[in-house]
């Protein structure tokens, strides 16, 4: 039996555990869940979010051609809504471009350094849910509401000749396509669709570079700010173009920012918590590979053991052979004295 002080098979046990817990670590860390080995398992984990996502497109095309409600606006209402028709700064088309496509590259950018495909995955189905529930919002209060935008006389009168009803209602005689818009004023499309990508991608970032970690690094603040400061800008480009009163801007800003901080909270941790860098599922599967390790970590104990024991006795053998020899023969005399009657 070896000494108490003898360490040498209680390191040799650690080696073991820590050498395969750390190889198991390094797997999964080093980018080892990857889009070609398990982006089809975590997307197929997630096939009924991608269905819903779906279904959100199409109730969002419904919405958008239902007319909406057609508010009473009078002749004295119409001091308010005799700004010019302007075209847009910021075309509907690019609203997909900055607050969807953009951050999607910005993701996949994240995702060639790190290889976590859970990352890439839950931040773009995030992103998309993000979008797309925020514009059924938008959509549904627009038609709701029906309120007319600040340059509706000119989309309702394009030639400047105002005729009402025996009631005092609008009799417009414009273009149908341009009169139903003109009663979608309330809330701003423009502006939730940009506070609702842009602001996703704030609180990723924010949570990648690890912006509330109490250092106070305010050049990571900056990083954050940037799109909310993109998304700003263009909520005051409605109201500069005259296509939104400032209510409308506020209202749409606000409905995007709550509901891309719903969705970014459903797969990640808040950007201040300790963990805010990497979403729930990967920390449930570093968990999970953990637990798997359990089991090998016990059979290769019981291994140790018996090593340690094979060990132990060749090092007995080794540092006391001539003793072991002596007594030996020692007590096959005294046995053979026994069995002759000489004991």
């Amino acid at each position: 039996m070896a000494s108490w002080w003898d360490l040498r098979p209680f390191f040799r046990f650690q080696s073991v555990r820590t050498r395969f817990q750390e190889f198991r670590t390094r797997e999964v860390q080093l980018g080892s869940h990857t889009v070609s080995s398990h982006g089809y398992a975590v997307a197929r984990t997630h096939k009924h979010d991608w269905l819903i996502l779906l279904l959100l497109v199409l109730i969002v095309i419904s919405l958008y051609i239902i007319h909406p409600f057609h508010r009473f606006v009078g002749k004295d209402m119409m001091t308010d809504l005799k700004y010019p028709l302007k075209s847009n700064t910021v075309p509907a088309w690019a609203i997909p471009i900055y607050a969807i496509l953009l951050p999607i590259v910005i993701f996949l950018g994240v995702y060639i350094r790190r290889r976590d495909v859970y990352d890439l995955h839950h931040a773009v189905l995030g992103l998309l849910f993000s979008v797309l529930i925020t514009a059924v919002f938008t959509e549904a209060i627009k038609n709701a509401v029906g309120r007319p935008r600040p340059d509706f006389f000119w989309r309702c009168f394009p030639d400047g000749k105002d005729v009402y009803d025996k009631w005092g209602d609008v009799i417009c005689h414009g273009d149908q396509k341009v009169i139903k818009e003109g009663y979608k004023s309330f809330p701003s499309g423009h502006t939730s669709g940009s506070f609702s990508g842009l602001g996703f991608l704030s609180l990723y970032l924010s949570g990648k570079i690890k912006a509330f970690d109490r250092k106070g690094h305010v050049a990571k603040l900056c990083i954050v700010f940037l799109p909310l400061l993109v998304a700003s800008l263009v909520g005051i480009s409605r109201v500069d173009d005259y296509w939104h009163h400032w209510q409308d801007v506020f209202a749409g800003g606000l409905l995007g920012l709550t509901v891309a901080t719903f969705c970014y909270l459903q797969f990640f941790p808040p950007p201040y918590h300790s963990e805010g860098w990497g979403p729930y599922a990967y920390f449930r599967m570093l968990e999970e590979s953990r637990g798997m390790t359990q089991v090998p970590s016990v059979q290769n104990s019981g291994q140790a053991q018996l090593a340690e024991a094979q060990a132990e006795s060749q090092e007995e053998q080794g540092f006391h052979g001539c003793m072991g020899l002596t007594l030996s023969r020692d007590h096959n005399a005294a046995l053979n004295d026994f069995e002759s009657g000489r004991g």
